[in-house]
């Protein structure tokens, strides 16, 4: 191996070294406190066996951007014929969006794609962030778009408002929100709160 090669192999490694450090640093709660989540796999012999199924499954994955993404569940299945996608019971996330608040995100339900970070959650879905929680049946979240659509008894709660619609459209990155009934000649609802 010449020395420029040499060099450029150090010098990427010198990357990776300080990348990890500032990612322990200041995206963890406290280094001593990072712990690697173990993942029990357990395959129970009366549910189906072209699905496998995991207990506690905890999934962290980072985009090109700098933005982090964490998704627990107490339960995931995954089909044999996509093992891409996983079918998750009682899910909690979180996304950290770089230089922006963090935004959690709770269902009984949810549908996640390992590939490209989408995530569907479904029934008693409640997204939290600062100021504001968001209460509906459906999110479908793109992680590549950065953008959250929920429908199906969607409720608004900000500081001095609150908030009855359809849908509501955001994107995390931008905070642009649009917000809208399904039937044209309905108008979404808005409350004033002390």
């Amino acid at each position: 191996m010449n020395k420029k090669t040499g060099l450029q192999v150090v010098m990427v490694l010198i990357i990776i070294l300080i990348s990890l450090w500032f990612y322990l640093k200041y995206f963890t709660e406290n280094f001593e406190d990072v712990k690697e989540t173990q993942v029990k796999e357990k395959i129970d012999e009366n549910q189906n066996s072209n699905s496998t199924y995991i207990d506690d499954i905890n999934y962290v994955s980072t985009d090109v951007k700098g933005n982090k993404y964490q998704i627990t569940a107490k339960q995931a299945e995954i089909k044999v014929e996509n093992s891409d996608v996983m079918f998750l019971r009682d899910v909690v996330a979180f996304i950290f969006i770089k230089d922006s608040d963090t935004v959690k995100i709770t269902s009984n339900f949810g549908k996640y794609n390992s590939k490209n970070y989408d995530t569907i959650f479904s029934e008693n879905v409640i997204v939290i962030y600062p100021r504001h929680k968001i209460s509906g049946e459906y999110l479908d979240f793109s992680f590549l778009s950065n953008l959250g659509t929920f429908t199906e008894n969607v409720v608004y709660a900000g500081e001095k408002t609150n908030l009855y619609a359809d849908k509501i459209e955001m994107n995390l990155t931008t905070k642009d929100t649009k917000i809208f009934m399904n039937d044209t000649g309905k108008k979404v609802l808005i409350e004033g709160t002390k």
